[in-house]
């Protein structure tokens, strides 16, 4: 795929903000970037608005949203928001399905929410879920630190009689579990590499608890419980800014008609609802979201599946708090989260997402020693064998394992651009199923002198009805296809027609029928007819007008 810039390594945020510059200085008609919040170290979330300014309004325009990095080291997803928006903009000019998105329609991307946790994770050996500030911090334990220099906090097993591990047998840089007759021979445990903070308690190790808790994507507003319930989730919804500005952009631009929200890992394409079984949902709303996600699964070869119903381990204390169930379960606004990147798959043991995944941690170990051997053979820059260190606390460990961050967590750089272009690819599908509203036809009639009956057929020619959900309609935040007419002395009818919700293509009932044909048993109600009965001279304008927040916009004139 044609782009300005390339997508083989990982961008820190000076290479984000140059390109935008870039991109807007390049393309000042189809690119417009502002900062949506800024960070506590001063930094900019930005949001980037695609779209023709010189074909309309942005905002009357069908809008579609695209964000990456709610948690900082997830910052694939980052960068396939910053390949969608290089792909769009490099190729406005020569392809016309590019032009006809851009012209007609308005894209939004905060390419990296939290900018200061992705780089605090880009430049420094630490992990972090969100955001580089002291969370509810505790003290003692063992304190993850990068003791040998090399930029990477890996594992470290440390000699003791009562470790729970073992060396496996037939690999011994792998680790498996002692069985319950191992009572001879060498044990250990595994912690990751670090330094030991002294603890109030006994003799029993731990890990100490990360001071850097927050978790973006348990702070939005529906679904929120404490921290604890769900570790991370902040003094209270919307408590982090970074979190605030995206719910109140999402507020401020109602065009915004479907989303994509980036993370990693587990190569899946996950749809709401997240907070209860997908039976309850509407089952149109379900047979929608299963046949976008099916687009994704087609471009990225993720499997789609419903968050609640086989994402979830724990039903009862559910994880919530996510900003794709207050898409959906507060605004009626179809979203996913496409967790990209699947080392378990390329090692050759993927994940069983339907099972328990709780329940069976010999597999588990199976798979993160495949992971382990797939990296020391396809990215050994990342891999590091079982080397000696002297440690301060423990005395004699052993520090290995692999660099978690561009192995498993995010694929390793030359793996990136693939899934850069496939996520590019699904994302332009998904905005082509938005709701587009058309005025089909405007046709007068002369009933007597200067009396005319003016008819206008509306119509909605997308994937999704103007509705977006029958959530939305549940939820009452759906709006009407409003219609106004202009001209002349209205003697029938409004000024201004509420047309209701106009259903997309989606809702054409279709199947295999008696003798086996295919037909259409009965098509969407996609299309609203509305007449009005006008008083003018001949040669008078008529100007017909339909609008829906989520559908866009179209006008016709008449001349008399």
């Amino acid at each position: 795929m044609k782009t300005t810039f390339s997508y083989d390594h990982y961008y820190k945020y000076s290479e984000i903000k140059n390109n935008l510059e870039y991109f807007e200085k390049t393309y000042p008609h189809l690119c417009k970037t502002e900062v949506n919040c800024v960070t506590a170290e001063g930094r900019n979330q930005y949001v980037v608005i695609l779209t023709n300014q010189n074909t309309g309004d942005p905002l009357a325009k069908p809008g579609w949203y695209l964000d990456g990095n709610i948690h900082a080291g997830e910052v694939t997803s980052s960068m396939a928001a910053m390949h969608t928006i290089d792909y769009l903009l490099t190729n406005y000019d020569t392809d016309p399905e590019i032009r006809k998105i851009l012209d007609t329609m308005t894209i939004y991307v905060i390419p990296r929410v939290t900018p200061d946790g992705a780089e605090t994770y880009l430049t420094t050996p630490y992990t972090l879920r969100s955001a580089n500030r002291d969370y509810l911090p505790e003290e003692g334990g063992i304190k993850e630190e990068d003791l040998d220099g090399d930029d990477v906090i890996r594992m470290m097993r440390i000699p003791t009689p009562y470790g729970a591990w073992k060396k496996d047998p037939k690999n011994p840089d792998s680790m498996v579990l002692r069985d319950p007759s191992d009572t001879e021979g060498d044990f250990y445990d595994i912690f990751p590499e670090g330094i030991m903070e002294e603890y109030d308690g006994d003799e029993n190790l731990k890990t100490k608890k990360a001071s850097w808790g927050l978790d973006f994507n348990r702070n939005f507003p529906f679904g929120w419980f404490p921290d604890a319930r769900q570790s991370g989730a902040g003094k209270y919804p919307l408590s982090n800014p970074e979190t605030k500005a995206i719910v109140d952009f999402v507020l401020a631009h109602p065009n915004i008609g479907g989303a994509a929200i980036g993370h990693t890992s587990g190569g899946i394409i996950l749809y709401p609802p997240g907070t209860r079984k997908s039976t309850s949902a509407p089952s149109n709303d379900i047979k929608v979201l299963k046949a976008i996600a099916k687009m994704g699964q087609e471009e990225l070869g993720y499997l789609p599946m419903n968050i609640f119903d086989s994402f979830m381990t724990d039903q009862d204390n559910y994880d919530s708090g996510a900003l794709d169930d207050w898409f959906y379960q507060s605004q009626g606004i179809p979203a996913y989260t496409m967790e990209f990147w699947d080392l378990a798959t390329k090692a050759g043991v993927p994940m069983d997402w339907g099972m328990d995944r709780t329940a069976d941690q010999d597999k588990s170990i199976e798979r993160f020693n495949a992971c382990m051997k797939w990296v020391k053979e396809n990215a050994p820059q990342y891999y590091s064998p079982w080397t000696e260190y002297d440690h301060p606390y423990f005395g004699k460990v052993e520090l290995g394992g692999f660099n978690y961050k561009f192995t498993h967590q995010n694929p390793p750089e030359h793996l990136l651009n693939t899934e850069c272009e496939n996520d590019t690819r699904f994302n332009i599908r998904f905005i082509k199923a938005m709701p587009k509203l058309v005025i089909e036809s405007l046709s007068k009639k002369e009933v007597s002198e200067n009396i005319y009956e003016i008819t206008a057929v509306v119509g909605n020619r997308g994937y999704l009805p103007t509705n977006l959900t029958e959530e939305a309609i549940n939820l009452k935040v759906d709006k009407p296809v409003i219609v106004a007419i202009e001209g002349g002395k209205l003697l029938s009818g409004k000024a201004e027609e509420k047309a209701g919700n106009l259903a997309g293509y989606a809702y054409t009932q279709t199947g295999v029928f008696f003798y086996g044909n295919i037909a259409t048993r009965a098509a969407a109600k996609a299309k609203k007819k509305i007449t009005w009965l006008v008083q003018a001279d001949k040669a008078t304008t008529i100007t017909v007008k339909a609008s829906q927040e989520k559908a866009g916009t179209d006008t016709k004139t008449i001349i008399l």
